[in-house]
């Protein structure tokens, strides 16, 4: 090599023009349409990483793994329903759609969640007699668009969950592209086979906390004030609209933050809309503290979690349980490294696939194909999903166990410290190796 050919400077990408974004400027230009998809947010975000659990040693006393309980039971719906919840761990199957998902992903998800001794969720689009039949628990999601709502499905589930927003796209209404809408989607649906479908962003007869108090009413009334009945909100002004589900009547308030990744939507939203799930948690605490609610009225944290210790940190912070989607559906089998090839046919790798929208999903999860769907045996997948289950459960037992604590729920904000100065402000924990929490008065 010549050294005096050499550059005397190496190109480099602007950080702002990188080549991601120039890429998308490109595609824009050259479609005029936006881009859609699913899988949450890529960017990195503040997240349970940046906490750290203290350990007892001399100040507190660890239990004894195999000879001192520790409880992870939680009730959920304790406020006014006649038949409130109790599960034996506080990790839960959020809200996924028949039609979004196959119907035996729906299947497994309910036999993974049983086998658990958890819940799972309807989603948009109705109850399928597949996962009613396979879910010891079914919380029913009711969404604007109302597809699929009936009041003898309202009976038959344990909970109804209201859905004012989703972390992924919070104040944004759903979609599903033709290809998803099967003759059976578009009959629970009551939409034409093979015709794009967007849902509304807000429910068509209530416009606010008074409307729904109503509607709350009425749910309960239909069900003879027996299931509790959620409410969810997508993470963008925690404090208050947890105050205002409260103040409706919530038994239960789902806080989505914007790392929830199972919904499909445009890029833009995705990245740009919501604040993250570690940023939520707190103002939400804090709402329940003021009002006399924490405990009562139980808090079910998503968007990002993946293994028992963010469960617990989760907890710590102040929730009462967590919800995944994302985790739950790489554990039946989806972005499997064995389909390698195919998601290389698609135009993406496992581990990166997000174009669960478009219904081509070899590992047969989010796609209403019949031979992709036929790829997923729904009882092998619960399994695995059990597996996974049981797995987080442990871990976050394990760590409370080390923190001293005979219940999950006994995990507190003294438990945590902070490695970065936004994670510390927004947990409200102190930077590790200090007293210092940013923000707060006097520092603590």
């Amino acid at each position: 090599m010549d050294i005096n050919n050499i550059p005397q400077t190496l190109p480099r990408f602007s950080a702002t023009f990188d080549p991601a974004t120039l890429a998308e400027i490109r595609r824009a230009a050259a479609t005029g349409i936006y881009d859609i998809r699913g899988g949450g947010t890529k960017r990195k975000l503040p997240h349970f990483d940046d906490l750290l659990f203290l350990g007892a040693s001399m100040s507190r006393y660890p239990l004894e793994g195999y000879r001192e309980k520790c409880g992870t039971d939680v009730w959920l719906g304790t406020r006014f329903a006649k038949k409130p919840i109790h599960l034996k761990t506080p990790v839960t199957i959020a809200g996924m759609s028949f039609g979004a998902l196959s119907g035996q992903a729906k299947e497994a998800l309910g036999r993974g969640a049983t086998i658990a001794g958890t819940s799972t969720t309807t989603g948009d689009g109705g109850m399928t007699p597949e996962e009613r039949g396979q879910s010891q628990t079914l919380v029913y999601q009711y969404l604007p668009s109302r597809y699929g709502m009936n009041p003898d499905d309202l009976r038959k589930a344990d909970a109804i969950e209201v859905v004012v927003g989703q972390g992924a796209k919070p104040g944004g209404g759903g979609m599903l592209l033709g290809q998803k809408i099967s003759d059976r989607v578009a009959e629970m649906r009551t939409l034409p086979k093979g015709i794009d479908q967007r849902s509304a962003c807000r429910h068509p007869d209530w416009t606010g906390p008074d409307d729904l108090e109503i509607k709350i009413e009425e749910l309960r009334e239909i069900t003879d004030w027996e299931k509790p009945i959620y409410v969810k909100v997508g993470a963008t002004r925690p404090y208050y609209d947890v105050a205002l589900a409260v103040k409706a009547g919530a038994d239960v308030v789902v806080l989505d933050g914007m790392q929830g990744g199972t919904a499909a939507t445009q890029e833009v939203f995705i990245e740009h809309v919501g604040i993250p799930t570690l940023a939520a948690i707190r103002p939400a605490v804090q709402a329940l503290q003021d009002l006399g609610m924490h405990r009562k009225v139980q808090l079910i944290v998503s968007g990002g979690i993946r293994n028992g210790a963010d469960v617990a940190k989760a907890l710590a912070l102040g929730a009462d349980a967590v919800a995944i989607g994302t985790a739950a559906l790489v554990a039946l089998g989806d972005n499997d490294p064995a389909l390698e090839a195919e998601y290389r046919k698609l135009g993406s790798t496992a581990g990166a696939y997000d174009d669960w929208h478009e219904g081509k999903d070899p590992a047969g999860i989010t796609t209403q194909d019949p031979l992709l769907a036929a790829r997923l045996d729904p009882v092998a997948a619960g399994r695995r999903l059990a597996n996974y289950l049981a797995v987080l459960t442990l871990e976050a037992q394990t760590i409370a166990r080390a923190c001293g604590k005979s219940h999950l729920h006994n995990l507190e904000p003294e438990d945590l410290v902070a490695l970065t100065i936004e994670a510390a402000a927004m947990a409200r924990v102190p930077l590790a190796g200090t007293g210092w929490i940013p923000g707060m008065a006097g520092g603590m």
